[in-house]
């Protein structure tokens, strides 16, 4: 196989051209963001887009101006979650105007481009079976689009809502180099736990990208009627020792939660006193604190 600086005259694509283009178009989107923030687990089903989505609204709530890239291009949650499935973007020559919510917080997903509800995403290929060949890059130049072609505004925060896998976060580093760092959500599960470490060594020892910190989630039940908190997963132990110097907060399950994200609705604003809901202003307090402190440290 030639490489494309084997290519005569590149084979007329200018992909080089076209490559250096979208990441200078990326990085002066970016230029107008503070704080750039990717939730990753590394295992599907730990909560990790409810977690963004309240994490979101919970810094909104605090008196920042919040974005939110639903980086699942094949699995979009969080236009539903949010409540704003029913958005219509609108196109202006700065680029693409994102879903905005009730409380302000952009968001931008795959969710909003798709025409019906059973719609699976579909990329262009000879058939079906062979765009697996070329998935990979084409999600990450969705993604690139995504950031690059959203008229997000100033923003203190840009949120990253990774898809499971630790293969994600290399992408999303390639296309922002100076990621300012990385929220990792696991469950009180040792299987689950088992996997996030995988995704914690990929992010701190390879890529090099700072810890934020780590959120276990579903980490206890609380009775609706009681008041009574107790387990939720038939675990000896808890949150593995590795993770607790990194601990952003333990954040309960409840019910209501679910429903809200099933409705669209806003959970910390409808449920403001509820435990999880407390749990979750105390992450997005850290979240702050994290950079904060960064700031503070190179002044």
């Amino acid at each position: 196989m030639k490489t494309y600086e084997e290519l005569p005259d590149d084979a007329g694509s200018n992909i080089i051209g076209q490559v250096t283009a979208q990441a200078n178009r990326v990085q002066k989107r970016l230029a107008s963001v503070k704080h750039t923030v990717a939730i990753m687990s590394g295992k599907g089903g730990v909560g990790k887009s409810a977690l963004t989505a309240n994490l979101a609204t919970a810094l909104t709530l605090k008196g920042n101006t919040v974005g939110v890239v639903d980086a699942d291009i094949n699995g979009p949650t969080l236009a539903k979650m949010m409540g704003v499935r029913d958005a219509t973007l609108g196109y202006t020559p700065a680029g693409v105007k994102p879903a905005i919510t009730a409380l302000g917080t952009k968001l931008i997903s795959m969710d909003l481009l798709l025409a019906e509800d059973d719609a699976p995403v579909l990329w262009n290929a000879h058939t079906q079976k062979d765009a697996f060949t070329w998935r990979s890059t084409m999600e990450v130049s969705a993604l690139r689009e995504f950031i690059a072609d959203t008229e997000w505004g100033a923003l203190d925060y840009l949120l990253l809502d990774l898809p499971p896998g630790t293969d994600r976060l290399p992408n999303v580093v390639e296309l922002i180099p100076d990621l300012g760092g990385v929220v990792v959500v696991t469950i009180p599960s040792e299987v689950s736990q088992l996997i996030v470490k995988k995704s914690v060594t990929m992010a701190r020892d390879i890529l090099k990208v700072p810890i934020i910190g780590v959120v276990e989630n579903m980490a206890s039940y609380i009775c609706q009627h009681c008041g009574k908190e107790g387990p939720l997963f038939s675990t000896d132990k808890s949150l593995d020792t590795a993770f607790h110097q990194d601990l952003l907060g333990s954040v309960p399950f409840d019910p209501r939660l679910s429903r809200s994200g099933d409705d669209g609705t806003l959970y910390l604003d409808e449920y403001s006193d509820a435990p999880t809901s407390k749990a979750l202003m105390q992450v997005a307090k850290k979240v702050q604190a994290f950079f904060e402190c960064s700031t503070d440290c190179l002044e």
